[in-house]
């Protein structure tokens, strides 16, 4: 419609509508057809430190993979005591004869102290150690977190009390103390006193308590989420139409959750690495000669006044994994719900 001139008032004029606009060249097509998953994945790529810190995570991830190969073509193992072998590789108070910890064209990170063993494949398979162990610890955790904190918010009433009470008690339990307190109760009632306690077992009982304290807090995140989300229109009317509840958790429900549930997700693995780390260094994990980066730290702080190597790599190499991954998580987040932008 023209506006009126200001000299005369003419007759408004009619514009015919049925005349097909031609789009403004301004506007660009391509946001058009961007699902909200594009969007996302092009404030990633715009994020140089997420982009780093995956490149960072997915390197790991492939030397945890291709850990057997690797130690395959170097033509090492991480379970042989090379200086029984070779005596000349130690000196007289069992610390690598060689410098920096005995490195080498032949160890390339060196030997470690006393027994001897090749520091670069026993590291590759502690890597692959904590990481196997973080990652299923974090895939059990959602999993339960997810299915209790959305059965919770869904169907509320008594339900939600009564799980909203026991998230607040597995909340209010010190986890580590309970670790160190229940690891050997469940290696006492499926191996005899007498008994080594196998590796599997040792694993399978980290995953399984970790996840058990470990569930609470995405569960109450997404039970609130949940209570808030059961209210919309969408839902109610997948409700008039019929749906039943098992398709409206997972054809309305979940899909508006994956945001915080993939968030929580990268938040978690690296606390898992910390905490399955620390078990083992405090002798209630992992234990020698299992390769992990708490058995390497522990045994190189017993060694680090005279041979900083040993427990310098593993150290390290941690350390830029959790940082890396924190890191990772933020891009994550920031690039999927923007407003909590940095």
């Amino acid at each position: 419609m023209t506006p009126p001139t200001p000299s005369a008032a003419t007759p408004l004029e009619v514009i015919d509508e049925s005349v097909e606009k031609s789009p403004s060249p301004s506007t660009p097509k391509g946001n058009e057809s961007r699902s909200p998953g594009r969007l996302a994945w092009k404030r990633f790529r715009r994020d140089r430190t997420g982009v780093i810190s995956a490149y960072i995570v997915i390197f790991f991830f492939v030397i945890a993979i291709a850990a057997p190969l690797i130690a395959k073509l170097y033509g090492k193992d991480p379970y042989t005591t090379y200086a029984s072998q070779r005596p000349e590789l130690l000196n007289a108070f069992s610390y690598p004869a060689g410098p920096n910890g005995g490195m080498s064209s032949e160890f390339w990170f060196g030997i470690e102290p006393q027994l001897g063993r090749d520091v670069f494949t026993f590291l590759l398979y502690a890597i692959r150690t904590s990481l196997g162990i973080a990652v299923a610890a974090t895939i059990l955790t959602t999993v339960v977190g997810v299915v209790i904190g959305v059965t919770a918010g869904y169907l509320g009433g008594r339900t939600d009390y009564l799980v909203g009470r026991i998230i607040d008690i597995v909340l209010s339990f010190p986890s580590t103390l309970f670790f160190i307190a229940f690891m050997p109760v469940i290696y006492g009632i499926f191996v005899a006193a007498d008994d080594d306690v196998p590796t599997w077992l040792r694993a399978t009982a980290m995953i399984i308590l970790m996840a058990a304290f470990g569930w609470a807090s995405i569960a109450r995140l997404l039970r609130g989420q949940v209570l808030g989300l059961r209210e919309r229109e969408f839902v109610e009317a997948a409700k008039v139409t019929g749906a039943s509840p098992m398709r409206i958790v997972f054809k309305e429900l979940l899909p508006n959750l994956a945001t915080p549930i993939i968030i929580q997700s990268t938040l978690m693995l690296p606390a898992f690495v910390t905490a399955e780390a620390g078990l083992a260094f405090l002798g209630v994990g992992m234990i020698d000669p299992t390769p992990d980066w708490g058995v390497m730290i522990q045994r190189g702080a017993q060694f680090y006044t005279e041979d900083l190597t040993f427990m310098l790599f593993p150290g390290l190499s941690m350390v830029i994994f959790v940082l890396a991954f924190n890191l990772l998580g933020d891009s994550v987040r920031d690039a999927l719900d923007p407003k909590s932008k940095r």
